[in-house]
């Protein structure tokens, strides 16, 4: 398994929303103590040539400066440095998956809810848009995104819609946050909307649709929004996963054989940790580590 990580990601933010460092700071020491063998990168910022593959010129300069975008997105000096650090992080993902690798983007600010020309949900870039467009560009003939996020990736199905060669699957909480992604749009996205307080069962089979829909694509890369906030425990969703859960998420990919990239996006609990190491090690096919 290979981490993207940039620690400087931790240097911006508040302990007071529920995007903090402390997703970040926890999830490290965690993940380095019950797999040593891991190998982690820093990967560098995505130029502007990068990201206007998926946004506007007007919004990467509004990046640049105040005020806040929304009441959940503020602007924050430097934001656009940390940001572009984030979608370089899933960039580099994405071309290792291409090249053999299970690579995870351990990076924060999230970014599916980012459209084309707006900063939206905690989220500034476009981080796996950007890797998808990158990635077609570069050859790669078929690319799915799998969106298990809690929130509908809103961002990410607008920017992809319509393109050649791209399927988007999305699961998550309806009604929620952002209030879109409730039916199919035909063209490439398909999504599954899962009322608040499911049971677990129905949950998991959606996205065992969902992901089986992936693998009808017959793609030829798939990059995961990896989102932890449909945890029982999550403290802005009304979801009912459990840990095992996200582990059962990385036994799939592990199966699928598929080259596969995966960036964090959402999870909000305390737990966070323990839901990135269950699903990573799964992924990895080293889910036997029993948390202290």
């Amino acid at each position: 398994m290979l981490i993207l990580h940039d620690p400087r990601c931790v240097d911006y933010g508040s302990s007071l929303r529920p995007e903090q460092p402390a997703r970040i700071t926890k999830t490290v020491p965690y993940l380095q103590a019950a797999h040593p063998a891991w190998e982690w990168r820093v990967p560098d910022p995505a130029g502007d040539e990068l990201l206007r593959l998926a946004h506007t010129e007007a919004h990467l300069r509004r990046l640049e400066r105040g005020p806040d975008f929304d009441a959940d997105t503020p602007y924050f000096a430097g934001i656009a440095n940390h940001v572009r650090r984030a979608v370089g992080a899933a960039v580099l993902a994405a071309q290792q998956a291409r090249a053999g690798r299970k690579a995870f983007a351990l990076m924060r600010p999230p970014g599916h809810h980012a459209m084309a020309d707006r900063a939206m949900g905690f989220c500034y870039l476009n981080s796996i848009a950007v890797a998808v467009l990158d990635a077609q560009r570069s050859g790669a003939a078929r690319v799915a995104v799998w969106d298990f996020d809690a929130h509908h990736g809103n961002g990410t199905e607008a920017i992809l819609q319509g393109r050649e060669h791209v399927f988007f699957a999305s699961v998550h909480q309806s009604p929620g946050y952002p209030g879109t992604g409730t039916r199919d749009l035909g063209r490439g996205t398909r999504n599954w909307p899962v009322a608040p307080h499911s049971p677990r069962e129905q949950h998991m089979s959606a996205l065992a649709d969902s992901w089986a829909a992936v693998r009808a694509f017959h793609p030829d890369l798939v990059l995961v929004s990896a989102g932890f906030d449909a945890y029982a425990g999550d403290p802005i969703t009304e979801m009912t996963l459990e840990a095992e859960d996200f582990a059962t998420l990385g036994r799939w990919l592990a199966e699928a054989e598929l080259p596969t990239a995966a960036i964090l996006e959402g999870g909000y609990s305390a737990d966070l940790p323990v839901l990135i190491e269950r699903f990573l090690a799964a992924w990895a096919g080293e889910d036997r580590f029993s948390p202290p």
